[in-house]
């Protein structure tokens, strides 16, 4: 949605609840269930903490088509259109215009509910907001939705289920950097997560100039930053770097073109593309990248950006992947070792 700037506005997520603070949603092993969309990069960062922290049998995933499509398609007073699920071997997806074929491949049907649309979940849970985004944490127990703000279910993964969890030592919150964290989460939310969207859907022309100023001036920060230390909040990995990653790995193959962030590549930028690297070829972080997700879900949901749902070939990496650029071999790790020498 925009204001009357012409700038796009985000609304906030609506459920708030916390497993293990919250008395009616202990932590237990098998109870909730994580929906997700590969392609989103706010519910693709909590997939990485899932995998990060070896949570992948304490907690169910389901994973969406990436093709929006019409949510009550026997309605035609309806026109909302959003995530729908699809098991891999259902028929291809077209565009809410009608136009391409997009296979459901990596897709995960939701085997709690039987839901069709994302949608559905929320009703289930008798929303008001009209709001149907990933990520959702579901309690299977209470039929409801526990949380759908992914910055507090990446925290709930990091420290709630850590009895249960394969990786229980890893804390990418630390108490001891947790000032720097929250401070690098500040700048780096408005002006790049959400900047490339405030470039991409501004309506008006001095809109789109102020956060695509705000963009490239973060970006340049975090590339003198990531000269000095490995990792965006010091020299240890925390949930900075997974917020910061989930746009940087999307960049050149999505938003220099979708949403005219065209003043560079992330790949020309060393430090940003050794920091990329680094980050996707963790453990964890990289199993949760689907490039075909990713591309497909930008350039065929949005009508008025992309009506014919043409999806560009652009620059895939060597592989044709799209992950190509980011397997290579990084310089992190000489980075490290001089900061400790």
């Amino acid at each position: 949605m925009e204001n009357d700037k012409g700038e796009f506005k985000r609304k906030d997520s609506t459920y708030r609840s916390w497993i293990g603070k919250d008395k009616d949603f202990p932590a237990e092993a098998g109870r909730y269930h994580l929906y997700i969309s590969w392609a989103c990069p706010w519910a693709n960062r909590c997939a990485a903490m899932l995998y990060l922290k070896g949570l992948e049998d304490v907690i169910g995933l389901s994973v969406t088509h990436p093709t929006w499509q019409r949510t009550k398609p026997n309605d035609p007073n309806d026109e909302h259109t959003g995530w729908t699920f699809a098991s891999p071997d259902d028929p291809p997806f077209s565009s809410p215009t009608g136009f391409g074929s997009f296979p459901p491949k990596e897709c995960v049907p939701d085997t709690v509910n039987g839901a069709k649309y994302v949608r559905d979940l929320y009703e289930m849970s008798k929303d008001t907001s009209g709001k149907y985004t990933v990520p959702v944490l579901w309690d299977k127990k209470t039929k409801t939705i526990v949380n759908n703000e992914s910055a507090e279910i990446v925290r709930m993964l990091n420290s709630e289920f850590n009895p249960f969890a394969k990786n229980p030592d890893l804390d990418l919150y630390p108490e001891a950097l947790q000032k720097e964290i929250d401070g690098v989460n500040e700048w780096v939310y408005p002006t790049i997560n959400n900047g490339v969207y405030r470039c991409g859907f501004a309506v008006k022309q001095a809109a789109y100039d102020e956060a695509f100023k705000e963009l490239f001036a973060s970006l340049d920060r975090c590339e003198e930053i990531l000269g000095k230390q490995r990792y965006i909040a010091g020299n240890q990995l925390t949930e900075a770097d997974l917020r910061l990653f989930q746009t940087l790995i999307r960049f050149d193959e999505v938003y220099v073109v979708y949403f005219k962030t065209n003043k560079y590549f992330i790949r020309e930028k060393p430090n940003l593309k050794n920091y990329v690297r680094d980050l996707f070829q963790t453990p964890g972080i990289g199993k949760a990248v689907h490039m075909y997700h990713i591309k497909t879900h930008y350039l065929t949901s949005h009508p008025r950006l992309n009506y014919y749902a043409v999806v560009p070939g652009g620059e895939t990496g060597p592989d044709g992947s799209g992950k190509g650029w980011w397997s290579e071999p990084h310089d992190r790790d000489a980075l490290t070792d001089k900061l400790n020498a």
